[in-house]
C-alpha cells in the first residue's frame, strides 16, 4: 500500500465514496469496499475503511435528537448486529478470501437490485420482536465476513416504519456501532495492522472532501436520479467482483 498508484487509488476511492455519502446520506463503506477489493485484498480493504466510516457516520448517529426512542425501538436488532460481528470476522482467517469477496459481490448485487426495484417491505410490531434479532444476527455475521453493513440491516430499518429523520439517524447508529465492533474483531483476529490504521486515518481527508462535494452536488442533482445511477453502478460492480472472485468470465 506504499506505492504511489495504490495511494492514489485509495484516495480516489474515498473521495468518490464520500461524494456518494454527501449526496444520499449512505454508501461510504459500500462504495469503498466495492472499489478497493478490485485493487487490494478484502482484509486490507475492510481495515482501510474503518476510520472514514466511523467519523462520517458519527455525526449521523448523534444528529436528530432521536437516539433514545430509536435505541428503545431497535435495541434487540442492534445488539445482535454488534455481538455477532466477531463470529463473522473469525471466518476471515478460516475461509478462502476469494469466496468472501464473492459473498461481498453478491450482497452488493442484492442491495442494488432491491434499490432498483423500489421494493418496500413492511414489518409489523409483532413480527419485529423475532425478526429484529434474527436479521441483526445475520447482518452482524455478514458484516464480520465482508465489511458490508447494509444487507439486511438497512432493509430492516426501512421496513419497521421509522420516519425519514429517524431512519437516517438509525442507519448512522447501526453503521457507527458496527464499525467499532468490526475494528475490535479485526484487531482480535490479527487483521488490523499499524500501517493500515495510519492509511485509514489519512483516508479520512479525501472522504470528508468528497462529502463536501457531494452535499453541493446534491443541491443540483435529483436524488432519485442519483440513487438510480448509484444502484446501477453497484449492480455492475458487484457482478464484476463475483466474476473475478470465482474466476468466471
Amino acid at each position: 500500500m506504499s506505492d504511489p498508484l495504490t495511494i492514489m487509488a485509495i484516495a480516489g476511492t474515498f473521495l468518490l465514496a464520500g461524494t456518494v455519502k454527501g449526496v444520499i446520506g449512505l454508501g461510504l463503506p459500500t462504495i469503498s469496499l466495492a472499489l478497493l477489493t478490485v485493487a487490494i485484498d478484502l482484509h486490507s480493504a475492510m481495515a482501510l475503511m474503518l476510520v472514514p466510516s466511523l467519523v462520517t457516520n458519527l455525526w449521523q448517529a448523534l444528529a436528530g435528537g432521536n437516539a433514545g426512542p430509536i435505541l428503545r425501538r431497535i435495541w434487540p436488532f442492534l445488539l445482535m448486529a454488534i455481538v455477532t460481528i466477531w463470529l463473522g470476522a473469525t471466518a476471515l482467517t478460516r475461509i478462502d478470501p476469494s469466496w468472501l469477496s464473492a459473498l461481498l459481490g453478491l450482497l452488493l448485487v442484492a442491495y442494488a437490485a432491491a434499490g432498483l426495484a423500489g421494493r418496500q417491505f413492511t414489518i409489523t410490531s409483532r413480527q419485529e420482536v423475532w425478526i429484529g434479532p434474527l436479521l441483526g444476527s445475520i447482518n452482524g455475521i455478514l458484516t464480520g465476513m465482508t465489511g458490508s453493513f447494509v444487507v439486511p440491516g438497512v432493509l430492516f430499518l426501512q421496513a419497521v416504519g421509522l420516519s425519514r429523520d429517524m431512519l437516517i439517524q438509525a442507519m448512522g447508529i447501526l453503521f457507527c456501532a458496527s464499525t467499532l465492533a468490526l475494528a475490535l474483531a479485526l484487531q482480535g483476529n490479527g487483521l488490523l495492522t499499524a500501517q493500515s490504521s495510519i492509511v485509514s486515518a489519512a483516508s479520512l481527508v479525501p472522504a470528508i472532501a468528497g462529502m463536501w462535494i457531494g452535499q453541493n452536488v446534491g443541491q443540483k442533482l435529483s436524488e432519485s436520479r442519483f440513487r438510480r445511477i448509484f444502484f446501477l453502478s453497484l449492480l455492475i460492480l458487484g457482478g464484476y467482483i463475483v466474476a473475478g472472485a470465482t474466476g468466471a468470465g
